[in-house]
């Protein structure tokens, strides 16, 4: 087990790291573009990425202040389910009720790999490898795609 100040430390080299590789890596759209927060243009809808020890996941995160915004958010990308999953592969779970955060119910769509340790220093590699492959094939999926959600939150 990896003390505090290891945790925080790996942590910090890993993102930094991933942050310099995916430095070159343009937008389907041609710009470049901030991998780790990723600009979705709506208001309270999130791409987040998690590690842990037992796999990492990327997330598609619905959470706005209004329910009603949230749930024609929703309809709209289970709509784009067939579309989405042919770019980026079966989602792990679809979940329009993940959790609540903030007195706000979330929406869920996301990746996981579970066979991936992030404190295992002889994955970072292959933990890099999922958020890349999973990113890049996002982007393809939402450039083509967003302006009917950003429509939509409106």
């Amino acid at each position: 087990m990896l003390s505090k100040e290891a945790l925080k430390e790996r942590n910090t080299t890993f993102w930094n790291e991933f942050r310099k590789q995916m430095r070159g890596v343009k937008s389907s759209n041609g710009k470049g573009i901030n991998w780790i927060n990723y600009p979705t243009g709506v208001k309270d809808v999130y791409l987040r990425m998690q590690t842990s020890g037992k796999g990492c996941v990327l997330s598609f995160e619905i959470q706005p202040k209004d329910d009603g915004v949230r749930s024609i958010l929703w309809e709209q990308m289970t709509e784009l389910k067939r579309v989405m999953e042919n770019e980026m592969g079966p989602a792990t779970a679809w979940n329009e009720f993940s959790h609540r955060f903030s007195g706000r119910n979330v929406s869920r769509i996301y990746w996981e790999d579970t066979s991936l340790n992030f404190y295992d220093f002889k994955q970072t590699e292959a933990v890099k490898a999922f958020f890349k492959e999973k990113l890049i094939a996002f982007d393809t999926f939402y450039q083509e795609y967003k302006e009917i959600l950003i429509s939509l939150a409106e």
